[in-house]
């Protein structure tokens, strides 16, 4: 291990800096490189030393792991959280970073994340495209209401996004601009659009064979949809990685974050250090899950005498976070213990 390098990256959108070290800390070579294919293949073959690497979790780290791991002995992925708070100094610039980086990974002591496997992150950038498409098209069905409201036009706002109804409603409309009668063609349009593409996305990804039966399984779950089943594989990934109920449910931010000191333990509102992604998709299921789970509906109603609607909402989104992980684990169809008791 003493002939072992470390070596810390620092990553921008065009360039690349690095800090190469000895084990004792001795600087071996340091230096920037473009952030190419061709630059990145040609600095990698020249390292006649075994080495291995560090770099911050940004946009850009994804291709350039891929790229770096088999020249490497081991590539981490520093969590950027955690690293800020450990590499906080006055004086800060690339080369400083990298150096930073080198050491945090030479004595053990970098706050390392997760780094799903490629395909599994291909696949996950496919849904979070969707839902990008999802927000677009509610963007613009907000904007044709608005529309009509400009002109003082009367429309069924429960029937306005469809087809047959929507057309009718511009044969009919009167002294309206033509420019306006344009503009809401291409707002329902755009609509149609977005809904077309996010629907065909997420076939696909129910189609996909590395995690098609595990999204089935999920779905066993009373409430959970197929929206709810693919984002909580996908985001999660290994779900061996969480070892208790209480890691999983701080990971999808449905918990406030723990100040103690003193003896003395504040708790504030939910904490913003989470899977954004996850958090969504879990408050949402949970609002629409009691009405087809008879156990979350009771938890619901439970919380609910409480006084705090939010909270209730909360509560589900914590129990289903609690299915969705024995599910996951055992790889079992989702039986509820009433169930179970009821056939024993």
């Amino acid at each position: 291990m003493n002939s072992m390098h470390y070596i810390g990256f620092d990553i921008h959108k065009k360039v690349i800096s690095f800090c190469e070290k000895q084990v004792d800390g001795t600087v071996v070579h340091r230096g920037v490189i473009r952030a190419i294919r061709q630059d990145l293949n040609k600095w990698a073959i020249e390292r006649k030393v075994p080495w291995i690497g560090a770099m911050e979790a940004t946009l850009f780290t994804g291709w350039i792991y891929d790229f770096l791991l088999p020249y490497s002995q081991e590539l981490k992925v520093a969590h950027p959280e955690m690293l800020k708070a450990i590499t906080a100094a006055k004086k800060k610039n690339d080369a400083a970073d990298a150096e930073k980086i080198a050491d945090l990974l030479r004595c053990n002591l970098l706050p390392e994340c997760y780094m799903a496997p490629t395909e599994h992150r291909n696949l996950r950038r496919i849904l979070r495209y969707r839902n990008l498409l999802v927000r677009e098209a509610a963007k613009m069905k907000t904007k044709t209401a608005t529309l009509l409201m400009e002109v003082g036009a009367e429309y069924s706002k429960r029937r306005l996004h469809g087809r047959r109804y929507f057309q009718d409603l511009l044969s009919d409309l009167e002294y309206v601009p033509e420019s306006a009668l344009n503009l809401l063609q291409m707002s329902h349009d755009s609509v149609d659009f977005f809904s077309k593409m996010q629907k065909t996305l997420i076939h696909a990804l129910r189609n996909e064979p590395q995690i098609s039966k595990r999204v089935q399984l999920l779905m066993s779950i009373r409430g959970v949809g197929e929206v709810t089943a693919l984002t909580w594989v996908l985001e999660i990934g290994d779900i061996n990685r969480f070892s208790s109920i209480g890691q999983m449910v701080s990971y999808c931010g449905l918990c406030s974050a723990q100040k103690e000191s003193a003896g003395k333990e504040i708790r504030g509102p939910i904490s913003k250090k989470r899977n954004k992604h996850l958090q969504t998709v879990l408050v949402e299921a949970a609002k629409l899950a009691p009405q087809w789970n008879p156990q979350l509906a009771e938890i619901h109603e439970r919380e609910l005498k409480k006084g705090n609607r939010n909270r209730a909402t909360l509560a589900v989104a914590r129990k289903l976070v609690a299915y969705l992980q024995a599910v996951d684990k055992t790889k079992k169809i989702f039986v509820p213990k009433e169930v179970l008791k009821e056939a024993a």
